[in-house]
């Protein structure tokens, strides 16, 4: 077997709206059609997919205190700190890498991780 591109990340939600806006506004992923019946969204992130799927509850058991050890999802963005304020302006926990690089790890409505990570 050999894998050749990875297509899309799955993330259970459990408040379509709220994670909209997470994803949406404060992320600025950019939505796509979907012919699926079930309630979701798709987003386009270059030639990768986020397809947030909605679930009635969401296991959120992340063992380790440092969010970066736990299951996450991680995106490249512009400008660290700007993307920082605008997560703590929206009332969104931040927890910087410790190891000590340029990435921050925050957490979308239901508590999935999200690294953000200066290129």
């Amino acid at each position: 077997m050999q894998i050749i591109q990875s297509l899309h990340t799955a993330i259970l939600v459990t408040d379509l709206e709220k994670s909209e806006n997470f994803y949406s506004n404060l992320l600025g992923l950019s939505k796509i059609e979907r012919s699926l019946k079930y309630p979701g969204v798709w987003y386009q992130v270059g030639n990768y997919q986020i397809h947030l799927i909605v679930a009635t509850t969401v296991p959120t058991d992340n063992p380790d205190q440092k969010w970066g050890r736990n299951p996450h999802i991680a995106f490249a963005v512009a400008d660290l700190d700007v993307a920082k304020q605008e997560l703590l302006n929206q009332n969104y926990p931040v927890q910087f890498s410790a190891s000590g690089r340029a990435a921050l790890f925050t957490q979308d409505p239901d508590g999935n991780i999200i690294e953000l990570s200066q290129q």
